[in-house]
């Protein structure tokens, strides 16, 4: 496949937490056949039992952060980072190098098999990741929506969700720094529809449904 007149498009996907990032990977993924580089996979792979991360964060907590079978209990990990700061920016200090490496080669691997290929960043910005992407993509839904649907997957209370919501730059802040605004308020059809024109619009210059 020759990409020297078309460059293979790289495709940064970020947003808030549960504003629907996943249903727009998947999309990519499974409608339109395009290679997904999740970076919650390789910050998972990156502490998985007996690695230097892990042992590291075994470290500074103790070893009752790990659950019987020797794995790294998430839940009382997020209880930490997400009301201490400082814990959070040393933990981010240890995955993101990791991740930033893993998603790199990868990207480079299959950047000459496809037109275009899908890095789901949460962190993007935070981060500073967005010299690996040629355009970003940011999922947004009002606040309310958005604390609805955290309440709902993490089993968290309002207060619980507020916290993991504020611990990452605002919406509004990564939708000022976007290529591509996909609006994730209405039904998953019209949130879809605008995947479709984003994917798809430098070649036929539609307007955003």
């Amino acid at each position: 496949m020759d990409h020297s007149a078309n460059p293979t498009r790289i495709i940064g996907l970020t947003g808030g937490i549960a504003t629907g990032k996943t249903t727009v990977s998947n999309y990519l993924a499974q409608h339109h056949q395009l290679p997904i580089l999740d970076a919650d996979l390789y910050a998972r792979a990156a502490v998985q039992p007996d690695s230097p991360i892990l042992e590291r964060i075994v470290d500074r907590y103790t070893s009752t952060i790990l659950q019987a079978d020797g794995s790294l209990d998430r839940r009382q990990l997020a209880e930490i980072i997400f009301n201490h700061p400082t814990e959070r920016a040393w933990l981010e200090q240890q995955i993101h190098p990791y991740v930033r490496q893993a998603l790199t080669q990868e990207r480079d691997r299959l950047r000459l098999k496809f037109d275009a290929i899908v890095l789901v960043v949460p962190l993007l910005f935070e981060a500073q990741m967005t010299d690996l992407v040629t355009e970003i993509w940011v999922v947004s839904c009002p606040k309310p929506q958005q604390i609805e649907r955290l309440m709902h997957r993490e089993s968290l209370n309002f207060d619980q969700a507020q916290v993991r919501i504020h611990s990452q730059m605002s919406i509004a802040d990564k939708c000022d720094r976007a290529d591509v605004i996909l609006q994730n308020s209405s039904t998953q059809d019209k949130l879809l529809e605008q995947v479709d024109w984003a994917l798809g619009k430098r070649k036929e210059g539609r307007s955003p449904p």
